[in-house]
């Protein structure tokens, strides 16, 4: 007999976000955009790869912009400078 663990391959989705909401003035996601995205994610891999959607965990972070780092700078700054390149291109 098989072990229990070796029955089933789980795919497990990590979805690392911003706490930054997804509207203007929002401060973070909405347990409705993160439902959304939980089915989109089951649907996406049962389309694909042919996963059970009982089989899919995601797993949804959410951090404050001053926890991540972009291009050796805070987000908040390396979104900055990305603006000021944008706006000075041709």
């Amino acid at each position: 007999m098989r072990p229990l663990f070796l029955e089933k391959t789980m795919p497990i989705v990590n979805i690392l976000v911003t706490r930054e909401g997804t509207s203007p003035g929002a401060v973070r996601t909405t347990s409705e955009q993160k439902a959304a995205v939980y089915k989109g994610i089951a649907d996406l891999l049962f389309k694909v790869m042919g996963k059970p959607h009982d089989d899919t965990v995601v797993l949804f972070h959410e951090h404050e912009i001053e926890d991540i780092g972009q291009s050796g700078v805070p987000l908040d700054e390396f979104r900055i400078q990305r603006a000021r390149k944008r706006s000075t291109e041709p």
